[in-house]
């Protein structure tokens, strides 16, 4: 029988709060964690928002020299690991050299800001004026490699790069490992900081991102005047802990993790395939491993990036698996408040989904005003409601066609 999996603790940095409790009073309170970009000039960029944090202080968690030496998104990253592993109570010396403690962490672009911060001192003072951290700031697996050496995590440690299902996959990965008897607890999630001149030029040249200017409307998943994603940015990890060591500690226990589901596309670079086909394989998969029927879930936190083809497909997914029970379950895009985190997103959506389960809560997809005939479930508009929630699931979907889905349920089970 394999072996059970719980979440234990939980870390979070994003725009609607620095912390995990903050973060899920303004999910619960439906805040809009988007604004005027200000970090960055986008004068030239059609694109002018963005879910981007305000007030981070990264030596709060990280001395200000070794800051310095740190890409944002490891900055993000190292701060959520901290958090979360705080908030586990787990004993640090235990992490320290301990090999059945593990890591995965799942980034889509990594220091994409240190690259291009790079390569413009390259052009403008010469090669000898590149910094000699670099190449260690700008890896996708240096979040996974800080952490480790700040930790001390000696066990199962790799990164999961899948774009948009990086965290996800970082997190289902991690789960089975837990199962498979490699480790007792791993910490996983993901961290992004894609709120760069750059990124935000490349994802406005593919025409992915929304134009609107307006903060209220610019993201609004499944609404029929949808045009396209907000950027977000920011980190979400989880201790994620086999039951039987939990117990023994006496840990306080969120949520048990009970399927995982990964496929894949093979259809196009960027689109989705007809229907939501790869999608709905995926979450076919994940119900199969939690051993439940579609009708068990209550609750459907969606990839829901507000872009036209997305949110019509993973709507067409969601009924060709649950069928006529579609129209039972609530389905929410949590992204209409923190913006697309794309390779953390899973992660912070993994948060909240657990969450939601805990406490019976559906989180609202803000922003919603105008329906779409192939938009027709109930996706929580605007305002979220208390709901029993025994099984909650969460899709998470990228380019280059990967697909992600973890089912997470009540602890302990009611």
């Amino acid at each position: 029988m394999d072996r059970r999996v719980v979440i234990t603790g939980m870390g979070a940095v994003t725009s609607l709060g620095l912390d995990v409790e903050s973060f899920w009073q303004s999910i619960k309170n439906g805040k809009n964690g988007i604004s005027p970009i200000e970090r960055i000039d986008v004068s030239d960029l059609p694109t002018k928002v963005a879910a981007e944090i305000k007030d981070f202080d990264s030596n709060n968690f990280i001395e200000k020299k070794e800051s310095k030496r740190t890409d944002r998104f490891s900055q993000y990253a190292l701060a959520a690991a901290q958090m979360a592993l705080e908030d586990s109570r787990l004993d640090p010396s235990r992490i320290m050299n301990e090999e059945t403690v593990g890591m995965i962490v799942g980034s889509g672009i990594g220091g994409l800001e240190t690259l291009e911060n790079q390569h413009r001192i390259l052009l403008e003072k010469g090669a000898n004026r590149v910094s000699p951290f670099m190449v260690s700031m700008m890896l996708p697996n240096m979040a996974a490699g800080m952490i480790a050496i700040k930790l001390g995590v000696k066990g199962f440690v790799e990164c999961v790069v899948s774009a948009c299902a990086s965290s996800t996959n970082a997190i289902g990965d991690a789960f089975k490992v837990i199962q498979r008897n490699t480790a007792d607890v791993m910490i996983a999630g993901g961290a992004e900081a894609p709120i760069t001149r750059l990124a935000m030029a490349g994802f406005c040249a593919n025409k992915a991102m929304t134009t609107n200017p307006d903060i209220y409307t610019a993201c609004r998943p499944f609404d029929r005047d949808r045009d396209g994603f907000v950027m977000g940015e920011g980190a979400g990890m989880l201790i994620l802990e086999e039951l039987d060591h939990a117990l023994a500690r006496g840990a306080n226990i969120i949520a048990e993790i009970v399927g995982y589901g990964c496929t894949n596309d093979a259809y196009h670079i960027t689109a989705v395939a007809p229907g939501g086909e790869g999608g709905a394989r995926c979450m076919k998969l994940a119900l199969a491993d939690a051993a439940i029927h579609p009708t068990d879930i209550q609750y459907i936190n969606a990839h829901g990036t507000s872009t036209e083809l997305n949110d019509k497909s993973e709507t067409a997914a969601i009924k060709s698996v649950f069928g006529q029970h579609a129209y039972q379950l609530a389905v929410s895009s949590t992204k209409s408040m923190t913006g697309h985190l794309l390779g953390a997103a899973g992660a912070i959506e993994s948060i909240i989904t657990a969450l939601a389960v805990k406490e019976g809560f559906l989180p609202p997809t803000i922003h919603y005003r105008n329906s779409d005939n192939e938009c027709d479930l109930d996706y929580v508009p605007n305002q979220g409601r208390q709901a029993d929630i025994t099984y909650a699931l969460t899709n998470s979907f990228g380019f280059g066609g990967h697909n992600a889905t973890l089912i997470f349920k009540s602890y302990p089970f009611l």
